[in-house]
């Protein structure tokens, strides 16, 4: 009884996956799952929060369609979730590439795997150049706003219209204050970059065109729209003005609530981050195929794993989409 249940330590593939192969599966797939099961719940996890704090600051939470409406050579027109939506589809197409060289590898066909797999990596890059452009103009902003003492964000408008500081503040800044940097030795740290604008400027220039009204970042839940004052609300808000904002960060967003930021900066960085990894993988792959290094084993069962992965990236992704783009 106990010779029949003892392992044999001489046995090579005990450690490699050769006994038993649970679903018919080899050892590395089985892991590959296991990560990829793993790394769901993370991502699971991270989603959730953001929906549930979006829910919480629901009548304050930036727009999509206002935060999202740049397109490459397009500059100045209002294209609304355009270039995100052709974002998903490059890496949609990337997944449709992907399976074409598995299935190119189960029948043997190197130069096939070799080409799909190149063109999976060019899309990949593709995206991720695309996310680090989108990650720009987040961060530069559109049309800048005004944080008042309250933590507010207030947003001007003109005809219905939300404009930039520039559109209505047509000097320079007057104060000229030096930004503070460790190697001008103003200060012992640096801060973040001064605005173009100071909120005299603002202020100043707005009173003086009467046309102008302010919108603040709570929104109307019947309308989708965001609350626009009257003039005298509006001159009333902006006395409260504490610091011109332009574009996102970790601390402030000119797009409204902040919070939003730090989960756009954090969970689309966290998945850009996975695509990097995935094109890091796709290109060792695709260098030992040229070489022949499957070839010559008899078989492409690494592209197979390293497809699991890629899928996986792409189907996180339908979720951020979702998430921060769409609902």
């Amino acid at each position: 009884m106990g010779a029949n249940i003892a392992v044999n330590s001489d046995n090579k593939e005990t450690w490699g996956g050769g006994g038993v192969k649970p679903f018919g599966a080899s050892y590395g797939k089985m892991m590959m799952w296991f990560f990829i099961v793993s790394d769901a719940l993370t991502f699971s996890g991270f989603l959730a929060a953001y929906g549930l704090t979006r829910f919480k600051f629901i009548d304050s939470w930036p727009i999509a369609d206002e935060v999202f409406t740049h397109f490459p050579g397009l500059h100045g027109v209002h294209a609304p979730m355009y270039y995100v939506a052709l974002m998903t589809f490059i890496l949609i197409v990337s997944s449709v590439t992907m399976v074409l060289a598995v299935d190119a590898g189960h029948k043997m066909q190197k130069k096939k795997v070799a080409w799909y797999m190149f063109a999976t990596i060019v899309f990949g890059i593709i995206f991720v150049g695309s996310q680090a452009w989108e990650w720009k103009n987040f961060i530069n902003g559109s049309y800048g706003a005004v944080k008042t003492t309250d933590n507010h964000i207030l947003q001007f408008v003109k005809d219905g219209h939300q404009i930039a500081l520039a559109d209505f503040v047509h000097n320079d800044r007057k104060d000229e204050r030096v930004q503070h940097q460790r190697e001008n030795g103003l200060w012992f740290e640096k801060e973040a970059t001064i605005s173009q604008y100071s909120v005299a400027q603002v202020q100043e220039a707005f009173k003086a065109d009467p046309s102008l009204l302010i919108r603040i970042e709570k929104v109307n839940l019947e309308t989708k729209q965001k609350i626009i004052l009257s003039r005298e609300e509006s001159l009333a808000h902006l006395g409260k003005a504490q610091m011109v904002v332009e574009g996102a960060n970790l601390q402030v967003n000119e797009y409204g609530n902040p919070i939003f930021a730090d989960f756009f900066f954090f969970i689309t960085g966290f998945h850009g981050f996975h695509v990097f990894s995935g094109i890091v993988l796709n290109i060792i792959i695709f260098f030992n195929v040229v070489l022949g290094t499957y070839e010559r084993r008899g078989h492409y069962e690494m592209v197979e794993k390293v497809g699991l992965y890629w899928h996986f990236v792409d189907l996180v992704w339908v979720f951020v989409f979702t998430f921060f783009y769409l609902v």
